[in-house]
């Protein structure tokens, strides 16, 4: 690629397919699930096991909504049902103390981080996957731009280096959580476990944000400063 030349831009977004898209993607991996589970378990006595087994169903769902409409297979709701998975099987294994029980799900968080962290020696790491779903409308043009920014070193560089900051932030709350189960009273811990899942989940976001925008002026920069220095090359040719 040129110096001088720069990724370029999004293609026009479909309003429509995106909010529809949002709504299918939060309603069935995210909302669905949780109500379901809290629903299952508080008000019908169903155990946690099945619970879980049940509300994978709804990514299933979502995935073969993706299949049907946009002839792909979405990528973020795998993860999610991978997840869902790894959680029902982590309930199964050990104690069913409470302590337990917020050990198990610190550990399904640090899996994810080591699962970021495994992708790295992939071809493409995961925040990649989550990035296109989050950046994109879902539609095949603005998926094939996406996919045509990993030509980009800059754009490669970024997504392994948010990938790796969201790995080793994940596997380090994850041993944050499992020490505090065993030194902080249960009462207290149940309340403390959500504060610092959703607390590190929000500051990554933030991070991310702040890191895309900062790479990304930084490559205006770069190309303004490679334009300038071609201009003055140019010139001193033709003096």
């Amino acid at each position: 690629m040129s110096e001088t030349t720069r990724p370029p831009g999004p293609p026009a977004r479909s309003g429509k397919a995106s909010a529809l898209g949002w709504i299918l993607t939060v309603g069935l991996n995210v909302v669905a699930p949780i109500v379901t589970y809290n629903r299952l378990t508080e008000h019908h006595g169903w155990s946690e096991f099945s619970a879980l087994l049940l509300s994978s169903a709804w990514p299933v769902l979502d995935s073969a909504i993706m299949v049907a409409w946009r002839r792909k297979l979405d990528e973020f709701a795998v993860v999610t049902l991978v997840f869902l998975v790894i959680t029902a099987l982590v309930s199964l294994i050990g104690a069913h103390t409470a302590r337990a029980l917020l050990v198990k799900d610190s550990g399904v968080t640090g899996l994810f981080g080591l699962l970021c962290l495994v992708t790295l020696l992939a071809p493409r790491p995961l925040m990649f996957y989550f990035g296109r779903k989050f950046a994109t409308d879902g539609t095949p043009e603005s998926t094939a731009w996406w996919n045509g920014l990993w030509q980009w070193e800059g754009f490669r560089s970024t997504m392994r280096t948010m990938t790796l900051v969201w790995g080793v932030a994940y596997v380090a709350e994850a041993l944050a959580r499992i020490a505090l189960a065993y030194v902080l009273p249960t009462g207290t811990m149940v309340v403390v476990s959500p504060v610092m899942i959703y607390g590190v989940l929000g500051a990554l976001g933030l991070w991310t944000a702040w890191f895309g925008r900062r790479r990304a002026a930084e490559g205006e920069r770069r190309q303004a400063e490679a334009q300038a220095a071609a201009a003055e090359a140019a010139g001193a040719t033709t003096a």
